[in-house]
């Protein structure tokens, strides 16, 4: 069976074509999506910070099982707010911003980052195995496939050219709507070639993967960067990285994204979670209080 390609659109495309085809095919690639300048600062703060994790060092918390998923000659690392202030531009991206919204504010009353990683795959690297970014939540999407709702939506991001040859990702277009948790293997991937600032944006429950990288002596270079609706754990501890107040330079979407806002509840039902004392605690000399 020929594979379905993804669409491209351009940055002033209207929102309503882009989500059209992101329902449809699972994801489109937006050329553009985020200006030069930010994408250069990233780079250039990314590039500073590879030689401190060795290729293939980052196993996701799940040992050799990890190791094998991400790749022996991929790097990747997380923490990026703490790279460069171009991050919380891309936070604050307008035409991403509109996307995700759409996508998951139906289902929740906020959402927050999930994850943002420097995702570099080096020469001669094998494909990365096809899987969907929403198996996360497994006990969620297990129980209630096919009539999922939308948990998480993800960004593959060119901070140079990608290349089929470097390595671009390769996604499944449609993949979203079978029947069938499993991968089909009568299905093709098609690749996501990205310049600068374009960007590959994708639904959580579409498989995808890192594409092999048939050079000898170029790297793939490329960032991921994914919203998941407030109720859910997120894959990074973003909270963490800042302490309180670390953030009030930030719009207050920002300070959402990053967990230091409580979440937002839907109007029908819900609570609130991560509530934090904008003083710090006291201690008292009754260790019952």
């Amino acid at each position: 069976m020929s594979p379905r390609s993804l669409i491209r659109l351009p940055a002033d495309a209207p929102l309503d074509d882009m989500l059209e085809a992101f329902r449809r095919d699972g994801g489109l690639i937006v050329e553009g999506m985020f200006d030069r300048a930010t994408i250069d600062a990233m780079t250039a703060a990314a590039d500073r910070r590879v030689p401190e994790f060795p290729p293939g060092s980052a196993t996701q918390g799940m040992g050799a099982a990890g190791a094998a998923f991400v790749g022996a000659n991929t790097v990747r690392f997380s923490s990026l707010p703490l790279l460069d202030d171009a991050y919380f531009d891309m936070l604050d991206n307008e035409i991403y911003a509109a996307i995700a919204d759409a996508v998951l504010l139906p289902h929740c009353g906020s959402c927050w980052v999930n994850t943002g990683q420097i995702m570099d795959i080096g020469p001669g690297e094998a494909a990365q195995v096809l899987h969907r970014d929403a198996d996360n939540w497994w006990e969620y999407v297990r129980s209630a496939w096919p009539d999922v709702v939308d948990i998480t939506i993800s960004a593959m991001i060119g901070l140079e050219e990608v290349t089929e040859e470097l390595g671009a990702t390769r996604v499944v277009p449609v993949s979203h709507t079978w029947e069938s948790l499993d991968y089909r293997v009568e299905h093709e991937s098609v690749p996501a070639e990205l310049g600068p600032g374009d960007a590959l944006v994708y639904s959580g429950y579409v498989f995808h993967g890192g594409g092999a990288n048939l050079t000898a002596d170029r790297w793939r270079k490329a960032m991921h960067l994914s919203f998941v609706a407030g109720w859910l754990n997120p894959e990074e501890s973003c909270a963490l990285d800042f302490p309180l107040g670390g953030l009030d330079h930030c719009s207050p979407r920002v300070q959402r994204l990053l967990g230091h806002h409580s979440y937002t509840p839907m109007e029908v039902s819900g609570c609130v979670t991560s509530r934090r004392s904008r003083t710090p605690p006291r201690r008292t000399s009754n260790p019952c209080c």
